[in-house]
């Protein structure tokens, strides 16, 4: 099967669509606690099939224009270390950042890595006008992470989230597409 989602190549990386023979690699990259800590989406502890089924709904969402996943994977060894997604809003030529990288691999610069190379895909290939991510105030990694990929800082939502029974603030950055 043909995706839609294309390939990024950086430096040390692929970013590639997940087949579901990645399940049994997302599952284990999941399920530490760590991981749920820092993410809005991700539940700890991570459920069985959880990751078939996301897997599974990536080339729908594709099609549909809602949102592309790719597979962080390192080049040499293939072997799959996280997951960056964009949700797109088309109308507003906007799109949404996500992501979550495996313990083992924290503090290396993958990450930044590829959120600079979806960052630039989003604008340059798919002529998007906004590039916007959010994070945890208290996920400094993840701001540096969006800060090295040339989001900037715009303010501090209060209360905007509820993670489990806790409203959470979440810090906004985004890029804006030169005129």
């Amino acid at each position: 099967m043909i995706s839609r989602i294309p390939a990024i190549e950086t430096v040390r990386l692929l970013l590639r669509p997940f087949t579901i023979e990645n399940a049994p690699a997302v599952h284990g990259l999941l399920a530490e606690p760590e991981i749920s800590e820092t993410t809005l989406n991700v539940s700890y502890p991570y459920p069985e099939g959880a990751a078939e089924a996301w897997i599974s709904s990536h080339e729908q969402q594709a099609e549909d224009d809602q949102a592309f996943h790719w597979a962080i994977v390192r080049n040499g060894d293939d072997l799959l270390i996280g997951a960056i997604g964009l949700g797109l809003d088309q109308r507003h030529a906007r799109g949404s950042l996500g992501y979550w990288l495996g313990v083992p691999f924290w503090n290396l610069g993958y990450m930044s890595e590829a959120a600079l190379a979806v960052t630039r895909h989003a604008l340059e290939s798919l002529s998007l006008h906004r590039v916007e991510s959010s994070c945890f105030p208290r996920n400094s990694p993840s701001a540096k992470v969006m800060t090295n990929a040339g989001l900037t800082y715009e303010g501090t939502l209060k209360g905007y989230v509820r993670k489990g029974e806790v409203f959470e603030d979440l810090a906004m950055y985004a890029l804006v597409a030169p005129n």
